[in-house]
């Protein structure tokens, strides 16, 4: 299969380089007119896919909160993801698992195996574990032609506390995952553009990039990127923290779109996508 990386690349070039968060949050239901429960959210997604597929080059759907409705909100989410293949839209499927041994291994086949129930193009994952701990969904990722999207600089607050703390090498932790995202990157399967390997960096993160020493180009990384539409992130912002990357970066966006209801999801979408393009410039 075409690496994720490879496929990826060309969803932007088509759709442009946007990505729409599923976030059946209680508030959306309610202003959508759907109850908070499986099968309001079931109908809330489905409605997404329906309108959105094939028209942005990927979607995310929010695992923990299909979670929170429990196995009916699971099988809801079998279902959102079998509608993405069906559209022909890149799934990433929001989850951020990180464990050790078999228990990685675990959460790789339940995502990113061939026939998984829950499979999707993509994840997320957390590194915190350590990067190498992450081996077991990478090498399934690089087998089936998937990927990976591990956290590098959120924007929360706390995330600083982690993220921008320095070894005994000097380097920061949030410079070594991205370092070893472009080591993994160089050993997969695609030799050139975008790797399968990608990272999670905040659009608002501000000088974080530049002052930790870090080099996102290098990494060969795609980049999935909150912090458009309801966060404000804008060219002075993109500029400050993807200089020298614009073009691997998937701009995520969920509130900004998802408000506009299913009347105007396709309004929003074609309004954020103008958005992100001039933020990008491209």
């Amino acid at each position: 299969m075409t690496p994720f990386g490879t496929r990826l690349a060309a969803a932007m070039d088509e759709h442009g380089p946007l990505c729409v968060g599923i976030d059946p949050h209680p508030g959306l239901l309610a202003a959508w007119g759907l109850g908070d429960d499986a099968a309001g959210l079931r109908e809330f997604a489905l409605r997404v896919v329906e309108a959105l597929g094939g028209r942005v080059a990927a979607l995310k759907p929010q695992s923990a909160l299909f979670e929170r409705h429990g196995s009916a909100g699971v099988a809801a989410l079998e279902e959102v993801l079998g509608a993405c293949r069906g559209t022909g839209t890149l799934s990433v499927l929001d989850v951020k698992r990180g464990d050790i041994g078999s228990t990685m291994a675990g959460y790789a086949q339940a995502y990113l195996a061939d026939g998984a129930p829950l499979a999707a193009d993509a994840v997320t994952l957390s590194p915190y574990l350590g990067l190498g701990s992450l081996a077991p969904a990478v090498e399934l990722a690089h087998q089936t032609g998937r990927g990976v999207f591990v956290l590098a600089l959120t924007s929360n607050p706390e995330g600083a506390g982690v993220q921008h703390a320095v070894g005994p090498d000097g380097r920061s932790v949030a410079a070594g995952v991205v370092d070893g995202v472009g080591a993994l990157n160089a050993a997969g399967p695609a030799a050139q553009g975008l790797g399968s390997v990608g990272l999670v960096v905040g659009a608002t993160v501000g000088p974080a990039v530049r002052e930790l020493g870090i080099d996102l180009a290098a990494s060969r990384a795609p980049l999935l990127a909150p912090g458009f539409g309801a966060q404000g992130a804008g060219r002075a912002e993109v500029t400050e923290v993807f200089a020298g990357a614009e073009r691997a970066v998937l701009a995520s966006t969920s509130r900004a779109v998802l408000a506009a209801g299913p009347d105007g999801l396709l309004r929003a979408v074609e309004d954020a996508t103008a958005e992100v393009r001039a933020a990008l410039g491209r």
